[in-house]
């Protein structure tokens, strides 16, 4: 498959970032996700309609979540981009909170998902805690090109953040947590017909159901984990939550539509908290409601 027409630009961007000083390359990133903010209308007022809908805000505060959701993609960008320049040094950056709750988890020796969204700089804090000694795995991003698919993936690895297949791979994602492994998981997308419906940021919407069956297939945990940026830009906080538990005394995952509304309702939290921090792009409820862009 070809290159998509935006890949020499790609490619030049990576190559500013890296010689720049870091705080330079997020700002660099920040100004680009504005300028693609300000062309890319018809995403954008997408993005802005279901701002409204969802959150129950006026245009005018929409405009402006889904304006720095933009902003802080491309700041995002920018750092994914870095990544091979910047090892051993993301402890300059990201500042972890809560590891006790994850060591507790990968203890247990029965693999731990990472549950988040697409939600601050997810492939940072990935990179971040694979920087710390965790095995770190993430779940293929299967791309409409091949190329930029292989990037994706071999930025990871330069992290030591290792990528299984292209897309969803249960198999692969089974064995990673039979050895007692991380996986990160982006549980805010619409599997369609294959997931579950279950309430996502109020809304009914389709959920993969993948991960919490796997969670209980294998004895595994599930620890929320979300990644705020700061105001200055260049630097986060990573919280790492306490493992979810199974209601009234099963297991996790025993009840499926009451484990995945928990999945549902902690990602939504945080959001609710920190909206500007989420992809307001993704047509999240394209299953359950008019939401196709």
């Amino acid at each position: 498959m070809k290159n998509p027409k935006y890949w020499w630009f790609l490619l030049l961007f990576q190559k500013i970032v890296a010689i720049v000083p870091h705080s330079w390359g997020v700002a660099l990133g920040g100004w680009m996700g504005f300028l693609l903010w300000a062309v890319d209308r018809s995403h954008v007022d997408a993005a802005e309609s279901r701002c409204v809908r969802v959150l129950g805000v006026g245009v005018t505060l929409a405009r402006s979540i889904v304006r720095r959701s933009y902003m802080n993609l491309g700041r995002g960008a920018a750092e994914f981009l870095r990544l091979p320049f910047m090892k051993n040094s993301l402890s300059r950056y990201v500042r972890v909170h809560g590891e006790s709750n994850l060591a507790a988890a990968y203890a247990e020796g029965h693999g731990v998902i990472l549950l988040t969204a697409h939600f601050g700089n997810w492939e940072l804090a990935a990179a971040r805690l694979a920087e710390m000694g965790y095995p770190m795995n993430a779940i293929g991003a299967s791309q409409r090109h091949d190329a930029l698919t292989d990037l994706i993936a071999s930025l990871r690895e330069s992290a030591g953040v290792r990528t299984l297949g292209k897309g969803f791979d249960l198999r692969r994602s089974l064995e990673c947590l039979k050895e007692g492994e991380l996986l990160g998981v982006l549980l805010d997308q619409d599997p369609r017909e294959q997931g579950m419906v279950v309430p996502f940021l109020g809304i009914p919407a389709s959920t993969p159901v993948g991960p919490v069956k796997m969670v209980h297939k294998r004895n595994a945990r599930v620890v929320p984990l979300f990644i705020v940026r700061r105001k200055e830009g260049a630097c986060h906080d990573l919280y790492l939550l306490p493992a979810l538990e199974g209601d009234e005394g099963k297991p996790f995952g025993e009840d499926l539509e009451k484990s995945l509304t928990q999945c549902n309702d902690v990602l939504s939290s945080w959001i609710e908290k920190y909206p500007d921090h989420w992809m307001w792009l993704y047509p999240r409820w394209a299953s359950t409601m008019e939401d196709k862009k």
